[in-house]
C-alpha cells in the first residue's frame, strides 16, 4: 500500500471522491466527519497522512489541527475551500505540512501525499544530507556546496537555509523562519527574510526570477525545492 491516508471532511460525496481516488493509487484510506473523530481515529488508527478540511462543523479544522500535532507524527495536509493567504499562513504556523486548495486534480494531491512521506522516510532515517539539484546541504557538517563548490554563508544565512532544508518542499511562512531564525522580537519584520533569501540565492547562483532552489509561496514565505 501507498501508506494509511485519513480524510477529515464532512461532505459525504469529498470523502467518496478522496477515498475512490487515493484507493486508485494504493493508498489505504478512512474517512471521518469531524474534528473529534479525527482525533479519535488519529489516536487507534495512526496514519501516516491526514487530509483535513478547515470548515468542518463544530471543531474547526483550525482547532483540530491544534490538537493532532502534539499528538500524532502524522503529515497534515490541509485540504479547504478557503485561498485566502492569511489562512495557508495561520494553517502552516499551527503544524500543517502543507495546503491544497478546493477544487484541487487528485494527481496533485497524490503528488503532494507522496511528497510529504517522502520527508517523513528521510527525517526517520536520520539523513544528514539535503540535496536539490546542484545544491547540496550537510546539516552534520554545516557545509554547503554548488556543484560541488563550497558556498560561504553568514551564520544566519546558513540558519534560514538549513530550518528550509530540515522541512524541504513544505512551505514555510515568514512567520515561522522570522521566529527560528531571530526570535520572538522579529516577528511581523518580513524584510529580514526577503533580505537573507536574497543574498542566498545570490551565493547559490539562484535565478530570483525564476529560482530552481528556493521558491517563493506568495503570500506565505518560501520553499527549497525537494
Amino acid at each position: 500500500m501507498g501508506g494509511r491516508v485519513l480524510v477529515v471532511d464532512d461532505e459525504v460525496e469529498m470523502q467518496r471522491a478522496l477515498r475512490a481516488g487515493l484507493q486508485y493509487h494504493d493508498f489505504d484510506v478512512r474517512t471521518v466527519g469531524s474534528g473529534e473523530e479525527a482525533i479519535r481515529e488519529s489516536a487507534a488508527w495512526r496514519p501516516d497522512v491526514i487530509l483535513l478540511d478547515l470548515g468542518l462543523p463544530g471543531m474547526d479544522g483550525f482547532a483540530t489541527l491544534r490538537a493532532l500535532r502534539p499528538a500524532t507524527r502524522a503529515a497534515v495536509i490541509v485540504v479547504s475551500v478557503m485561498p485566502g493567504e492569511k489562512d495557508k499562513v495561520r494553517a502552516l504556523d499551527a503544524g500543517a505540512d502543507d495546503y491544497v486548495v478546493k477544487p484541487f486534480g487528485t494527481e496533485e494531491l497524490v503528488a503532494r501525499i507522496r511528497a510529504v512521506l517522502r520527508r517523513q522516510a528521510d527525517v526517520t532515517a536520520g539523513e544528514p544530507v539535503v540535496r536539490t539539484g546542484d545544491l547540496e546541504i550537510d546539516l552534520a557538517r554545516r557545509h554547503v556546496s554548488v556543484h560541488g563548490e563550497t558556498v560561504r554563508l553568514t551564520p544566519t544565512e546558513y540558519e534560514l537555509l538549513r530550518y528550509l532544508a530540515l522541512h524541504a518542499g513544505k512551505p514555510v511562512s515568514h512567520t515561522t523562519l522570522l521566529r527560528q531564525v531571530w526570535g520572538e522580537y522579529a516577528v511581523g519584520d518580513k524584510y529580514n527574510t526577503r533580505y537573507v533569501v536574497a543574498q542566498i540565492r545570490k551565493k547559490l547562483g539562484d535565478d530570483p526570477a525564476n529560482p530552481k532552489y528556493i521558491v517563493n509561496e506568495p503570500g506565505v514565505g518560501y520553499r527549497l525545492e525537494a
